[in-house]
């Protein structure tokens, strides 16, 4: 029975405090593989095209003949400079895919060729995102410290009176250009490195591309992320900057080269290649995709929504229903909101709490920031007019995938019960269809919780989801469980003293509800046990330190054999 709780001598010793968990087993690459083969894969050719391009443009701009009086002026910072830019370039191409929602949905739903396996990798789109961030930001790095090196070769170059090969290029200009066009952009003793850094088309934008980075990524930080959102999502619309100025950094950036078989005089530069290093290119084909992305969306959050209903729940918890033309959703999926009346331009996703068989589509809010709050208190003024909502989506999650697995376990923090309440909906109307076949057996559902009231978020969905699985016989389908993490001496004594009741005291159903938090090496072992030849999917809405105690039971119990008990983790990012 999902409300047994076994081993228990007393009423006292019912409540499960629980202690620390057990001391970890021994992990193996194979095990780890199994989750992660694929994304593996995907990640380690993305850092061997990294390599490969720097290595290939390094070498190019080092050993061509082509390159040889550039290197006079410049030595080796020429092929670090050009290397990093070209890495640049192909970071710059692949930092907005992972962002463009629509296009993973697509891939994500659509394709019949992306099954379980394959959609593995989109569930770490933000992963990614930031990885390639972080790339961006050390080729920047080595790209402006070869660029100081060559501004500082091209002053010594320009200052240098020794008749060296290097002092007679930077004195050539253009027979037939204005004055302007130099080899050695400082050209005169007296010009600064500053002063060409910023009257140079390059110089400019590559110092407005950078400061717009810097602000990108420090304002991205977490600790800035999640108590002042508004700033991170406001800094972070500084890419636009970034991505002009990258394109017209591309086109001012003009490698003057005097070839090889050129005799060494004036009449050299008619052998001299203005080439672009043309930036816009590599990212031409991502813009196109962002935009198309970015119309979509907006024709989508023009379209009306209307609110049928609005709940609200204990722990200052918001419950809106809603319609909208055209809508059709999966369990799981998220929508961006937005609410004009407070911010016009201002989206922020929540996981959708409805079933897709239900006419209507719900989400639920917590006060978690400026936003949140005055969204919320604006739904409280009940005299004031309903104020207007705009609604993008819905777009795919890893949740989704929940019913291609023969066991399923779901495990929610808080709030982040949402997705699963969804999925749990979702069952109640598939079994109320008598042609219902679904692939999973076995359900094991964990709700983890700081206080009592959150239990009233979705106590009537567990309580007819309890009396449907007793009409249909079917009580061992759902194991579910909650957990009570923040209490204090009263509410442990009253539910001590009122636990032989048929029904829990603190939320009214026939699951009695545990103190502490769950044993996960003990739950583990026992579905593990449980279901020894099964594949079981581990799906978590909650945090990072919840995330890496999950993930690394996967890896425990997930045996090396694979016709035995496979464990599957998947986490909502959004």
């Amino acid at each position: 029975m999902a409300g047994e709780l076994r081993g228990s001598r007393g009423p006292l010793q019912r409540i499960q405090i629980a202690p620390r968990e057990a001391p970890n087993l021994p992990l193996t690459m194979g095990n780890w593989l199994v989750n992660h083969w694929l994304s593996v894969l995907f990640l380690v050719s993305w850092l061997g095209l990294n390599i490969f391009l720097f290595v290939y443009a390094f070498l190019n701009y080092e050993k061509s003949d082509k390159y040889y009086y550039t290197r006079e002026i410049l030595g080796t910072a020429l092929a670090v400079a050009r290397a990093s830019a070209l890495c640049l370039n192909f970071n710059s191409m692949m930092i907005l895919i992972p962002v463009c929602r629509n296009l993973l949905s697509f891939l994500r739903g659509t394709c019949s060729f992306c099954n379980r396996t394959l959609r593995k990798p989109l569930d770490h789109n933000l992963i990614f995102h930031k990885l390639v961030a972080y790339m961006i930001c050390i080729f920047t790095a080595i790209h402006i410290i070869a660029h100081l090196f060559n501004f500082e070769r091209y002053s010594r170059s320009q200052q240098a009176m020794d008749g060296s090969l290097a002092s007679v290029l930077s004195s050539l200009s253009h027979p037939e250009k204005e004055e302007s066009s130099w080899l050695n952009p400082i050209q005169s003793p007296n010009m600064t490195v500053m002063y060409t850094a910023f009257t140079s088309i390059a110089g400019l934008t590559g110092v407005i591309a950078t400061v717009a980075l810097v602000l990108m990524v420090t304002s991205a930080m977490e600790f800035i992320r999640r108590n002042y959102f508004e700033l991170f999502w406001y800094t972070h619309h500084l890419f636009v900057i970034y991505i002009v100025c990258l394109g017209i950094h591309g086109l001012g950036t003009r490698e003057r080269i005097i070839a090889s078989q050129c005799l060494f005089s004036i009449q050299c530069w008619r052998h001299i290649k203005l080439a672009c290093f043309e930036s816009w290119k590599w990212i031409l084909a991502p813009i196109a995709f962002y935009i198309f992305e970015r119309i979509l969306r907006f024709y989508r959050s023009q379209q009306k929504v209307v609110i049928t209903k609005v709940v609200m729940h204990p722990s200052h918890v918001l419950e809106l229903q809603m319609r909208k033309r055209g809508f059709s959703m999966e369990v799981g999926q998220y929508i961006f909101v937005n609410c004009p009346s407070i911010s016009f331009l201002e989206w922020h996703p929540f996981t959708l709490t409805s079933a897709p068989e239900e006419e209507f589509f719900s989400i639920h809010i917590r006060a978690a920031g400026d936003w949140t709050e005055n969204l919320i208190r604006t739904f409280e003024q009940q005299h004031s007019p309903m104020p207007r909502i705009e609604v993008d989506g819905p777009f795919g999650t890893v949740s989704e995938d929940v019913f291609q697995y023969e066991v399923a376990v779901l495990v929610g923090a808080g709030i982040g019960v949402t997705p699963f309440a969804s999925i749990l909906k979702s069952i109640w109307y598939k079994f109320q269809r008598a042609d219902n076949k679904l692939k999973t057996q076995k359900i094991y559902f964990y709700w983890i919780c700081r206080e009592t009231g959150a239990f009233a978020w979705f106590n009537n969905l567990l309580n007819s989801l309890e009396q449907e699985m007793e009409e249909l016989g079917k009580t061992d389908f759902l194991n579910y469980r909650l957990f009570l993490t923040g209490w204090d001496s009263n509410i442990a004594g009253h539910a001590a003293l009122n636990f032989d009741r048929p029904t829990d005291i603190l939320t009214g159903l026939k699951q009695k509800t545990s103190f502490g938090r769950p044993m996960w090496d003990n739950e583990f072992s026992r579905i593990a046990s449980a279901h020894p030849k099964s594949v079981v999917g581990v799906f978590l809405c909650g945090p990072r330190t919840l995330a890496k105690s999950l993930r690394k039971c996967c890896q425990r119990y997930s045996s090396l054999d694979p016709r035995k008990v496979q464990f599957y983790f998947n986490k909502e990012t959004f």
